[in-house]
Order: structure tokens, then C-alpha cells, then sequence
């Protein structure tokens, strides 16, 4: 008997390491997406870039991560999670490289391509492998760690750059250098994983229909237009700060660039950690409110010119985000068929995806004919406004 307990222990201690190895793998993914943020300030510079340039590099970026979720979305549910995975990690490698080489805007605009594809092959998948590893009896935890490396992952990328970019020499070739290295190190690991998926045997790759499961489509309505309010918010954020900061605030600090863009998502795991000491038929309204008010109150940072006032609002919304962002992945997590899941995250990232990218083009076609800041403090109203609109219609399905 002494010596099954003992096996158990090993296997459970097993497990879980492969578990944590999943979501290293993850957040270390997810962090090289949003490396370039901090450094579109000097690639402005260097390359002459406008704003409307830069609304195109994160506009193919975002269809990068919407055609790969479409594409490949269900692909791990038949193929397995680890092949995706490896797609995802080459992609990824592949996006530094050319980032490394970048001495124009084809090959920038290229790099964030190749980086949308990263994103997009990982943020379902990883998502459900993680999900899918966590160990049994603590499902719950599964669906935090996915969620939080995701956002602490894209909250990562921009301060490690901007750290490096303001710290070490070569600031468009040396953040790009590390990352390949914790990449590197963290497939590695990766290699040890096994494969939790059965796969079948005469799998279906064509492009993911828009449709649900019938047991799904009851969680994912609310999900969805959570999910809309707070990558709504994100997107604009992304669009404002960089040059808000440079600009209007007159901060040329790389860290402190790429520590506030980063700040959102950082924000939004610490959201995401009070989310089960919620009751769960208030969190998505509660998540919507929140951030609804984030962003009110960045409209007023905005006016203010004041940093300090900027990052306490920071923090506000991204709770909130954490809150609305979690609280729909956790339920249609929970809803979806295991031989599903990878299939209805990809669609909840696809509906998350497209929210983020519709305000950041806006935005750059509007600064051709409007300047930075009433754009930019219009956007945070407008953001607030449809915060309170997706609130009341989760309101009214209760």
C-alpha cells in the first residue's frame, strides 16, 4: 500500500510539472507577440513610419491570429495539441528572425504576420493543452492558468522590450535575441510533454465553420459579448499609448512605454485571480462594469496628462478585463466537449481577435483627419459607452 502511495505521489508530481511546462511554453509564446510595441517609437523614427502605418502592421498582425484560428482551430482535437504547438513555437522563431533582419517596413510587416500566425496557433490550443494537463480536481485552476499566462504572456513582451531596448545596445535586434532564447529553452522542456489527445484517424483540416456545439451555445452568447467589451478596450489601448505617451506626455522612456501598454494585461490576470470568489452569475455584468469604468476613467487620464492617474485607471479596467475575459472562457471551457474544446476556444478567440483589431484600424484612419489627443480621449469614451451596452445586454439575458 506504502509503496502505490508513493507511485501516485511521483505520477501527480509528474503530471503537474508537465502541466506547468505547458503554460511556461505558453507565456513565453504569448510574450513575443507584443514585443514590437514598445519599439514602434524607433521604428517611427528610423523608418519614417505614420500612425496610419502602424495601424496597418497591427491590422496584419490581428489577421495573422484570425486566420490561424480559423484555419488550424480544431485541427489539435484531431491531430493532437503538441504538432499545433510546434507550428506555433516555428512561427514564432521564425517572427524574431525576421524581426532581427528588418531593416524596412516588408519585412516588419511580414514579422508581424509570422507573429499573428504564433499567436493564433497557440491561443487556442495552448489554452486547451493546458486545460487538458491540469490535475485532476483542480479543473478550476486549469482555466486560470490558461487565461493568465495568455495576458501575463502579451503583458510580458512589451516591458521586456522596452527594458532592453532602453538598457542594452542594438534595441531592435537585442529583445528579439532574448526571446529566441527563452523560446528555445522553453521547447526544450516542451519536448517531455506527452501528448494528452487521441488522435483519429482520418482527420478533417478544412477551415473551421463558424458554428457551436448545441451544449455550448448557451454559454457562449455571454461569453462572446464579454469578450467583445474587454478586448474592445484592449485594442484601443494598444492604439493609444505608444504614441500618447511620446507625443502628448512627452515621455521618450522605452521601459516606461512598454511598461504601460504592458500594465493592461498585467492588470487583467489580477482580475483574473478574484474571479472565482465571485458568485458566477455576477461576473461577467461585474467585469463589464469595471472596465467600463477603466476606461472612463483613462479618458480622464488622457485630459489630465497625468501618468499616475493613467496607470491607477490602467488598473481599474484591467481588472475588469480579467473579469469579463476569464469568467467567459471558464464557461464555455466547462461547456465544451473534451473532443471539442481547442474547436470552441479558437471561436471565442476568433470573436476576441476581431474586437481587438477593429478599433486600432479605426483609429489610424481617423488620426489623418483628427488630432492624437480628442482621438484619443474619444476612443476611451466611446470604449466606455459600449462597456455599458454589452453590460446591459448581459443584464437583460438574466
Amino acid at each position: 500500500m506504502s509503496a502505490s502511495s508513493t507511485h501516485d505521489t511521483g505520477a501527480d508530481r509528474s503530471g503537474f510539472g508537465m502541466f506547468v511546462i505547458t503554460a511556461l511554453t505558453f507565456f513565453f509564446a504569448m510574450s513575443g507577440t507584443t514585443l514590437p510595441t514598445p519599439l514602434y517609437t524607433i521604428y517611427t523614427q528610423e523608418l519614417d513610419l505614420s500612425q496610419v502605418m502602424i495601424t496597418v502592421i497591427f491590422a496584419v498582425y490581428a489577421a495573422g491570429v484570425i486566420a490561424a484560428l480559423l484555419l488550424t482551430g480544431r485541427w489539435s482535437d484531431q491531430i493532437g495539441r503538441k504538432p499545433v504547438l510546434y507550428a506555433g513555437i516555428a512561427c514564432s522563431v521564425l517572427a524574431d528572425i525576421v524581426f532581427c533582419l528588418a531593416g524596412n517596413l516588408w519585412l516588419i510587416l511580414l514579422g508581424r504576420v509570422i507573429s499573428g500566425l504564433s499567436a493564433g496557433l497557440f491561443a487556442s490550443t495552448a489554452t486547451a493543452a493546458v486545460m487538458d494537463l491540469v490535475p485532476k480536481g483542480r479543473e478550476k485552476m486549469g482555466v486560470l492558468t490558461a487565461t493568465a499566462v495568455n495576458m501575463g504572456g502579451l503583458g510580458l513582451g512589451p516591458i521586456m522590450a522596452g527594458a532592453v531596448a532602453e538598457t542594452l545596445p542594438h534595441p531592435l535586434v537585442t529583445p528579439y535575441i532574448l526571446h529566441l532564447v527563452l523560446i528555445a529553452l522553453a521547447t526544450l522542456l516542451y519536448l517531455r510533454v506527452p501528448e494528452k489527445v487521441q488522435k483519429v484517424r482520418s482527420p478533417d483540416l478544412a477551415p473551421q465553420k463558424l458554428a457551436l456545439p448545441e451544449e455550448v451555445r448557451a454559454s457562449f452568447a455571454p461569453a462572446a459579448i464579454a469578450a467583445i467589451a474587454g478586448f474592445m478596450v484592449c485594442g484601443f489601448y494598444s492604439a493609444v499609448i505608444p504614441g500618447f505617451l511620446s507625443k502628448e506626455m512627452g515621455h521618450d522612456s522605452h521601459f516606461l512605454i512598454g511598461f504601460v501598454a504592458g500594465f493592461l494585461f498585467l492588470a487583467s490576470t489580477l482580475g483574473q485571480m478574484i474571479v472565482d470568489r465571485l458568485p458566477e452569475k455576477i461576473r461577467a455584468p461585474l467585469g463589464c462594469f469595471v472596465l467600463g469604468l477603466g476606461a472612463a476613467l483613462i479618458a480622464w487620464a488622457f485630459d489630465l496628462r497625468s501618468l499616475t492617474f493613467l496607470l491607477v485607471s490602467t488598473l481599474i479596467a484591467g481588472i475588469g478585463h480579467g473579469l469579463a475575459f476569464r469568467s467567459g472562457m471558464g464557461a464555455i471551457g466547462a461547456a465544451a466537449p473534451e473532443d471539442q474544446r481547442a474547436g470552441v476556444i479558437s471561436l471565442y478567440f476568433v470573436v476576441s481577435y476581431v474586437s481587438i483589431s477593429v478599433p486600432v484600424v479605426l483609429f489610424g484612419l481617423l488620426t489623418l483627419v483628427t488630432p492624437l489627443a480628442p482621438l484619443s480621449i474619444g476612443f476611451a469614451i466611446l470604449s466606455a459607452v459600449l462597456c455599458g451596452v454589452a453590460l446591459l445586454l448581459l443584464l437583460k439575458r438574466r
